[in-house]
Parts: structure tokens; C-alpha cells; sequence
């Protein structure tokens, strides 16, 4: 039975990760509609095609502390809706209601929530993650690689609650990913840095 509580931490999750942070600070940092640059995602990496590194960072930081707010928030008020309530924010990142359920592709959320949720989780996804990235200098690459590291790890450490998360959410970032998958595949997915 969901409680009172309950709803409103995941409906709260929910509304704290649809905030689109990119949108917002490339508008605030008179960089135009982020929507309208480059790939249209909402992430930092295409802040980062308005050539705008510290823009990109924060958005960054900002999407990743989402996730891991609504974590460390929910355990505070009702521990065993933690998981959930990130699942939620990573789910309003990506279905956001202010953007008429447009939004990113989930990665640095999903990081914040791994690493709120179970730290090695987070810890293996960002290393992953970061390795990848140096390897092909393809964003997507490595976003992908440490989101499927996440739920792998939980699963060697022994966390299975953890894991049935994780394994949702980086089958959602893999879905949102399809179309740079295909671009991996033939060889003509940007690298970092490209417009």
C-alpha cells in the first residue's frame, strides 16, 4: 500500500528531476535555447557544444546532485523509498513535465543516484565512465559503458535491490541512446568537443 509519505517523495523526486539545469543555464548564461544547439538534448554534453565549459560543468554537477538529492532525501524521511524515489528523479529527467516529457538521456542523473544509493555502484560507473570517454572521446560511449557498469557491480556486491534499479535505469539511458548507438556502429558519432 503506498502511504501518504510515499507519494509525496516520489512525486517530489519526480518534480526535483524534471528540472532541465542545461536548459536553464544556457539561458541564464545568454547561450540561447539549448533545445535549439547542436543535438537538442538537455545534458551537459550539449552545453558544452556552445563552447561554454563552465556551463557545462555545472550542468553536469546539477543533474548528477538530482539524482543524489532525492536519494539521500527519501532515506532521511522513509529509507526503504530511497531507491525509488531516485528511479523517479532519473525518470523526470528524462520524461520532464516542464518540457512536455522531452528530456535527457539520463547519465550523469543515474550517476548521482548510484552513487547516493550503493557508492561502489557509483564509483564503478564513474570510473567506467571517465575510462571510456579518454579511450573513444565519444560522450555516449562512455555514458553507456558506465551506466551498465552500475547495475553489474551492485550484482557482484551483492545488492540486489540495488541492482533491479540500476538494471531499469541503464536499460532506459541504453533506449534513450539508440540513435548514438547506430552512429558508434557506423562510425560517425561526434567526439567531445565537436559541434
Amino acid at each position: 500500500m503506498v502511504t501518504l509519505t510515499t507519494a509525496v517523495l516520489l512525486t517530489g523526486a519526480y518534480l526535483l528531476g524534471s528540472i532541465p539545469f542545461g536548459v536553464v543555464l544556457t539561458r541564464l548564461g545568454g547561450a540561447g535555447d539549448l533545445r535549439q544547439i547542436g543535438s537538442g538534448n538537455i545534458g551537459a554534453t550539449n552545453v558544452l557544444r556552445t563552447g561554454r565549459k563552465g556551463l557545462a560543468a555545472a550542468t553536469l554537477l546539477l543533474d548528477g546532485g538530482k539524482g543524489a538529492a532525492a536519494v539521500l532525501l527519501a532515506q532521511l524521511v522513509q529509507p526503504d523509498v530511497a531507491l525509488w524515489a531516485g528511479a523517479a528523479a532519473f525518470l523526470g529527467h528524462l520524461y520532464p513535465v516542464w518540457l512536455k516529457f522531452r528530456g535527457g538521456k539520463g547519465v550523469a542523473t543515474m550517476l548521482g543516484v548510484s552513487l547516493a544509493a550503493w557508492w561502489p555502484a557509483g564509483i564503478a560507473f564513474a570510473v567506467v565512465w571517465l575510462g571510456m570517454l579518454a579511450l573513444t572521446r565519444r560522450s555516449s560511449a562512455g555514458g553507456l559503458s558506465g551506466a551498465i557498469a552500475a547495475p553489474v557491480a551492485a550484482a557482484v556486491g551483492g545488492e540486489p535491490n540495488t541492482v533491479l534499479v540500476l538494471l531499469g535505469m541503464a536499460l532506459l539511458v541504453v533506449w534513450k541512446h539508440r540513435d548514438n548507438i547506430a552512429r558508434l556502429i557506423d562510425g560517425t558519432e561526434p567526439k567531445v568537443g565537436q559541434r
